[in-house]
């Protein structure tokens, strides 16, 4: 059966998921443009960059798999709800602080870490639940405009967030982010129904966690696609860690040329998930998966070669069209390829996968730190590129994946 991309928003409970996502992302793209330009302030390191975006995101690895077991014991959308209205606490909280005075680089880091567990939880929530909505037949679709909603939401909040750190400073804008947090907090509400595809086996989160390296050995496939999305996270996300760094050193173009980089890489990642999201049910998703992987890694590459701004811009539009793309199909390739009463386990070690992001945002910033942030990029581009190859190659069956 073919889908388009308008299937899932035939349904009541993911319109209001997806507007509900992009309030929230408003605030996430303001907080990761203020984040790496404090943390640059503050210090004028690189590598201090990369600490605080590896750190952000070390409990997406240490809860990864509890946030999937947990997700597959309760009723997500009501977790959903209260875990946003953490994180926009924790985000006023870091706000008042800063405007207070307290402009210590490790409270910021220290903060940023604490908002990255609700992150964790967050993520998986909103994944499988996306998937308990729309259903197996429109989990593509389902899952592309959810990220498109998300993206839609972090480029407007790129841009505003260059503005109001000119304007009135990084702490009243961590406020704002907060307020973004509480709107989503409201706005989910709005869905009613734990979705036609929730699963109506619940095992407790002891014998679920128990469970888990059972179910890796029972379903592998799940266990390949997270090395694929963990080496994709490593050496391609990373590259997010130096925009900043780009944008202060390289080309000189200040907090609001910030602001607008950030928004043009999540522009391309509005364009690659609505090509993806216009492909339905596309039968071929193992194959499309490495094909992303590989040009995700060539663009890299090629920013070495960046002589402007303006085709460095252009190469963050293309680098984030691949990111969110491939993301999308890891995601829905996990959750397809595991018992239903399993997904929220799935999106879990998807969370996990990602968490190994740390390694790349601090190997990527000692690079940089040591031989220029353009090495860098081509370092970790032609790893991708090699590793994409490589796996397309020797792994038919994942290729194949329908």
């Amino acid at each position: 059966m073919t889908t388009s991309w308008k299937s899932a928003l035939k349904y009541k409970d993911f319109r209001f998921l997806w507007v509900g996502t992009a309030c929230q992302a408003v605030g996430f793209g303001m907080d990761n443009v203020a984040l790496g330009w404090l943390v640059y302030e503050l210090t004028s390191s690189p590598f201090m960059v990369g600490l605080a975006a590896a750190l952000r995101m070390v409990p997406l690895f240490v809860l990864g798999v509890l946030s999937g077991v947990i997700a597959d014991k309760v009723e997500r959308r009501i977790l959903l709800r209260y875990v946003t209205l953490a994180g926009g606490l924790v985000m006023v909280l870091l706000g008042g602080l800063l405007i207070t005075g307290f402009n210590s680089v490790w409270l910021v880091i220290f903060l940023a870490t604490v908002a990255g567990a609700s992150f964790a939880f967050l993520l998986t929530l909103r994944q499988s639940y996306t998937y308990d909505i729309v259903g197996p037949e429109n989990s593509l679709s389902g899952l592309s405009m959810l990220q498109i909603g998300s993206t839609a939401g972090a480029i407007f909040g790129s841009l505003l967030a260059g503005l109001l750190i000119e304007m009135v400073g990084a702490g009243w804008q961590f406020i704002v982010v907060g307020f973004t947090y509480f709107i989503s907090f409201i706005v989910l509400f709005g869905a009613r129904s734990s979705g036609q595809s929730a699963s109506q086996i619940s095992r407790s989160v002891r014998s679920n966690l128990v469970g888990y390296l059972s179910l890796l050995r029972e379903y592998p496939i799940l266990l390949i696609l997270m090395c694929l999305a963990s080496i994709t996270e490593i050496f391609g996300f990373s590259h997010m860690s130096l925009i900043p760094v780009f944008a202060k050193e390289v080309f000189s173009v200040g907090s609001v040329g910030l602001g607008l980089l950030t928004s043009i890489r999540q522009l391309g990642g509005f364009i690659g998930l609505s090509v993806l999201a216009a492909m339905g049910d596309f039968r071929k998703k193992g194959f499309l998966m490495f094909v992303i992987a590989i040009s995700f890694g060539l663009g890299q590459m090629a920013v070495f070669k960046a002589d402007s701004v303006i085709l460095y811009g252009g190469l963050l539009l293309f680098l984030n069209a691949c990111a969110m793309s491939v993301d999308t199909l890891y995601k829905t390739l996990m959750q397809q390829n595991v018992p239903n009463e399993h997904r929220g386990t799935a999106m879990g070690s998807w969370v996990l996968s990602i968490g190994t992001g740390p390694v790349g945002h601090l190997g990527v910033g000692a690079i940089a730190g040591v031989y220029g942030a353009p090495f860098a990029m081509l370092f970790n581009g032609l790893f991708l590129s090699v590793c994409g190859i490589g796996t397309a190659l020797s792994l038919p069956k994942i290729r194949k994946l329908p």
